[in-house]
Order: C-alpha cells, then sequence, then structure tokens
C-alpha cells in the first residue's frame, strides 16, 4: 500500500509534467519576527531591507498597517559630482492569513517622493506583493490569485533592473495579476486533477527608447492577457498495470497588444511512472504539441518606414490578417526520476523533445534541518513578457514575507515562505515586447544561525525572441540575450530594541543586438533599526549602487537616509 501511494503521487506530479514543463519554483527563507519590543530583524515591519531571510518558523494570522516618514540623501559621485535631497511620506500594510480554509500573504505599499532638488522628480510609487489561496472544498477545489506591483529601470536595450535610483528617468511600472480555480478529486482508482488561470500583466512606460543614434528602436512591452488550463487523470502502479498511468492536457494562451502578438501551447500526452523503490522512480512519456506564434505587422507610412503611436510603440497594422512567425507541432517525448529518499530532500530531472528541439528541466531541494534550504530549478518554456511574469507569481508561496529596499521600498524580488518561495528577477530582466522561448535555473540557498538569518539567490535566464522577419520585429529574430542576478544578505539582532540587514546584489544583462545594451548594476546597503516606542521604529541606512553601460558613462551614486515608521 505505501509503494502504490507514493507511486500515486509520483504519477500525479508526472501528469503536471507532462503538461509542461516543470517552472521555476524555490525554496524558503523566513526573518525573525519584528514585533517591538523584541528587537528582532523583520523586512516585513522594521525594513530589514532587500537581505533574504532563514528557513523555518510559521506564519501568524495578521494585518499590520503602517506609516512612513525619510529624508533621502543622494551623492553622485559618477559621471558628476551633485549632492540631491528628497523626503518621501509612505503607508503600507502587510497581511498574513492562516485560516483553516485560506492561506495568503499581501504586502502593499504607496510612496511619494517630494523632490528637494532640481535632479530628483516628485513621483508617486506602488509596490507590493499577494498570493492568496481560499479551499472552496477542503482537499477538493480551491481557487487562488495572485498580483505584482514594482518599478523597474529600463533601458535602451529593453533590460530592466529592480529598484531604479531616485533619479533615474528611465523608470517603468510594472503591474500583474492572475486568478483561477483548481480542482482536484478521485473518481474510483482514477486521480482527477484540473486548473485553469487568467492573467494580465501591463508595463507603464511612456517611449520606446533608442539605444544610441543609427540604432533600432526597442519596442518596449505594453500589455497582455494569458491563459492556461491543465487536466490530468491518472492511476497508481498495481492498479491496472504494475506501472503508474497518467493522461494530461494543456493550453496556454498569451494576447500581447503589442502588434497583436499571440502565443497558443497545445499539449497531450501519456505518461508512465514505474516506482523502482519507495524513494526512486521512473518517469517516461510520450505526447503530442502544436505551438504558434502570430502578429501582425507596424502601420507603415508613404515611405514604408514603421508609425509610433502616442505612447512611442509602434502602431498595429489591424487591416492586414494576422501571421505565422513560428510553428511546430508532432510527437514529444520525455524521460526523467523522480527521487525523494525523504521529506527533506527531493529530486526531479527530465530531458526531452519539445518546441522541435531538445529540452532538459528539473527541480532539487534540500532541507537538512529547520535551519536551512537549498534549491535549484529548471525551466524552458515560450511566452511574452507577461506570461513569464505570471508563471513567476504563481510559484510564489501563499505564506511569504517580502523583502523591500531601504531606501524606496520596492520590493527586491524574491519571496519567501515557511515552506517554499520564488523570485521574479528573472521574469522582469526585459520588458522588451517580443515573444520568446526562455530557458533558465533559479538557485537558493538561506540558513539561520542564531537569531540571524543568511541567504543568497541567484539566476540565469536565456531568451531568444521569435519574430516574422518580414515584420518590424524581424531584426530581433533568433536573437538571444542572456540575463544574470545575484541577491545576498544577513540580518539579526543587536540587542533587545536594535536589529540590523545588509545586503548586496548584482545584475548582469548581455544584449544579443549589440553589446552597447549591454548593462551591469552592482550595489550593497546596511541598515540600522531601533525600537523607540513598541510601535515606533527609527531607520537609518546607507548603501552604494552602481550602474555600467557601454553607451553613457558609469552611474555611481552614494546615498542615506534617515526615517521613522509607525505601525497601528
Amino acid at each position: 500500500m505505501k509503494v502504490a501511494a507514493l507511486a500515486l503521487r509520483m504519477a500525479l506530479l508526472a501528469g503536471t509534467l507532462a503538461a509542461g514543463p516543470l517552472h521555476a519554483q524555490t525554496l524558503s527563507y523566513e526573518s525573525v519576527d519584528g514585533d517591538a519590543p523584541s528587537g528582532k530583524a523583520s523586512g516585513k515591519e522594521d525594513r530589514g531591507g532587500s537581505s533574504l531571510r532563514g528557513a523555518g518558523g510559521g506564519p501568524r494570522t495578521t494585518i499590520k498597517p503602517y506609516i512612513e516618514a525619510t529624508q533621502n540623501v543622494l551623492w553622485e559621485l559618477s559621471p558628476g559630482d551633485e549632492v540631491l535631497t528628497y523626503s518621501t511620506i509612505a503607508a503600507g500594510v502587510d497581511v498574513a492569513l492562516d485560516g483553516r480554509r485560506t492561506q495568503g500573504a499581501v504586502s502593499v505599499r504607496y510612496e511619494r517622493r517630494i523632490s528637494q532638488t532640481d535632479g530628483v522628480r516628485d513621483g508617486d510609487t506602488l509596490s507590493g506583493l499577494a498570493r492568496v489561496k481560499h479551499d472552496l472544498i477542503p482537499r477538493t477545489l480551491s481557487v487562488e490569485a495572485g498580483a505584482l506591483a514594482a518599478r523597474t529601470r529600463v533601458e535602451g536595450s529593453g533590460a530592466s533592473t529592480l529598484n531604479p535610483l531616485a533619479a533615474s528617468d528611465a523608470v517603468s511600472q510594472v503591474y500583474s495579476l492572475y486568478a483561477g480555480p483548481a480542482v482536484s478529486t478521485h473518481v474510483g482508482d482514477v486521480a482527477l486533477a484540473g486548473s485553469y488561470m487568467l492573467g494580465y500583466t501591463k508595463v507603464q512606460q511612456k517611449d520606446a527608447i533608442q539605444l544610441a543614434a543609427g540604432e533600432p528602436l526597442t519596442d518596449i512591452f505594453d500589455d497582455s492577457v494569458s491563459q492556461s488550463a491543465q487536466l490530468s487523470a491518472g492511476v497508481a502502479p498495481d492498479t491496472v498495470l504494475p506501472v503508474g498511468i497518467t493522461a494530461s492536457g494543456s493550453y496556454y494562451q498569451e494576447d500581447v497588444s503589442n502588434l497583436d502578438q499571440r502565443v497558443r501551447d497545445m499539449r497531450a500526452g501519456v505518461q508512465v511512472t514505474y516506482p523502482v523503490s519507495l524513494e526512486l522512480a521512473l518517469v517516461g512519456a510520450v505526447g503530442y504539441e502544436d505551438v504558434e506564434v502570430s502578429s501582425r505587422d507596424a502601420v507603415r507610412d508613404a515611405d514604408g518606414d514603421p508609425v509610433l503611436g502616442s505612447d512611442g510603440r509602434y502602431l498595429t497594422d489591424k487591416s492586414r490578417p494576422r501571421q505565422l512567425a513560428y510553428e511546430t507541432d508532432g510527437l514529444t517525448w520525455d524521460a526523467g526520476v523522480m527521487w525523494r529518499p525523504s521529506r527533506r530532500t527531493a529530486l526531479s530531472a527530465f530531458v526531452g523533445r519539445r518546441y522541435d528541439s531538445m529540452t532538459y528541466y528539473g527541480s532539487f531541494s534540500y532541507n537538512p534541518d529547520p535551519r536551512s534550504s537549498l534549491t535549484v530549478a529548471v525551466y524552458d518554456n515560450v511566452s511574452g513578457f507577461g506570461g513569464q511574469v505570471s508563471r513567476a507569481l504563481r510559484d510564489l508561496p501563499t505564506d511569504f514575507q517580502v523583502n523591500r529596499d531601504p531606501f524606496n521600498g520596492q520590493i527586491s524580488g524574491c519571496a519567501i515562505g515557511s515552506q517554499s518561495g520564488g523570485c521574479v528577477n528573472n521574469a522582469l530582466s526585459s520588458v522588451a515586447s517580443s515573444v520568446f522561448r526562455a530557458r533558465g535555473v533559479n538557485a537558493t540557498y538561506a540558513h539561520r544561525v542564531g537569531r540571524m538569518q543568511a541567504g543568497i539567490g541567484a539566476g540565469y535566464i536565456r531568451r531568444k525572441y521569435i519574430a516574422r522577419e518580414d515584420s518590424v520585429l524581424g531584426s530581433v529574430n533568433g536573437q538571444v540575450d542572456e540575463s544574470f542576478y545575484v541577491d545576498a544578505g544577513l540580518n539579526g539582532p543587536i540587542d533587545r530594541r536594535s536589529s540590523f540587514a545588509v545586503s548586496a546584489y548584482a545584475a548582469w544583462f548581455q544584449s544579443g543586438a549589440s553589446s552597447l545594451g549591454d548593462v551591469t548594476t552592482i550595489g550593497a546597503n546596511a541598515a540600522y533599526f531601533r525600537n523607540l516606542t513598541d510601535r515606533l521604529v527609527a531607520t537609518a541606512a546607507v548603501s552604494l549602487d552602481s550602474v555600467n553601460r557601454k553607451v553613457i558613462e558609469d552611474e555611481v551614486v552614494a546615498s542615506g537616509l534617515v526615517g521613522l515608521r509607525y505601525s497601528f
């Protein structure tokens, strides 16, 4: 019976893998609770900044609204030598839901920036993460939803970086949300599972940006609607045959407003799971795929040049029919192993053929004790920018604690819970409008030492763009860009009423169009928190940030702030 039960779980997992490649997933980091007057560090309440959190502990059902005011100073070290000042006022709320049927986390922050010198613009910023799951029928029918709001720096090549400096002009606001139901039940010996998700993503960016004189324009993503559906039916080994059998199907579609691009990915397959032992299973699958990418061209003027709209993006020529940019259909296969020697260790590794080429995907997680976690995940899919963000959102846990930059309150990219976690850095690293095939890897490690937490996360994504060569986006067809990121931090208490947080980050973007589009960003910050009362916390922080571009001179800025936060 134990063998059959384990094989059934593996078969159901195999069914989801047959429907589509495994997407990036990460394990848990979590901060020590930050309630005053304990003095414990908390990025969630005491602005513990962008440091990753240590594993362990559990969420509570809490609602923590706050208001905050800071005074900031920027010292431009390169290319000029200028000191800029500004102040901010902010309001936010952190919510943790841990009910019998509802689990979720919401972190939302509104910030108003008030300039005191000409080099800093006044502005408003909304940032946050949310993911909630509610069981309508326990263990059978549930609904889930997630949302993201973030501010990014946009480069001429389409590269984007989280947490831009206040003095930066090339910024975008990104919004994304998704929602949908999921069902899991049994009909006799057959386990049935299905889900449907609907997502929407929007980038607020006024103009397309030119790299340099003579360089082509990069069309910046506007918005998209994505849909995904999955259905599987499986039986355990020794139910009908000595092996487990799962039949599955999936459907994915993303409609991008830029030039009416559309991604459509349909799959069906049968997967066989053979349990070698209680810990190890071999998996093999065959299936069929039908993948299409299509679009329209831009409106052309009398000279044949593309026409830009008032928002700086190409105007779509809706008078002409949609045309295929990429198409593949035919048989697919997958083979791999699933290994789970204990509750703390799990490995899945697969190789196969999809998108008319070889594909590799899988994951590894290791939790040697409640204080440590390690994860590695590999993924392969075709989508636009919006679909990539929606996937990253859905991979987040429902009990996360969001990490925020101490200088602008923006999310650092990682959301960590007690048992799982995820990062959106890879998904947000380019806002170019073209559809692409994404191959990537994410790895994270966290460790708690006493009451201090240390963590590091890193990732890589390779985008190969897809477009009709006779369209305005034809120059990017087959073009490959690559992005890397690293985010590390340490935080913990100093004494009963004081705590600290230090963090460092780096991101690299390599453009496939021209080395002129390459961008490197590096930074570090340190923050000190002092509980003045049970509800009032004083903050002091310093940072150093650098942006290296080949088109213009390097930008190096040192920053400092002092502030107060009152939690209700």
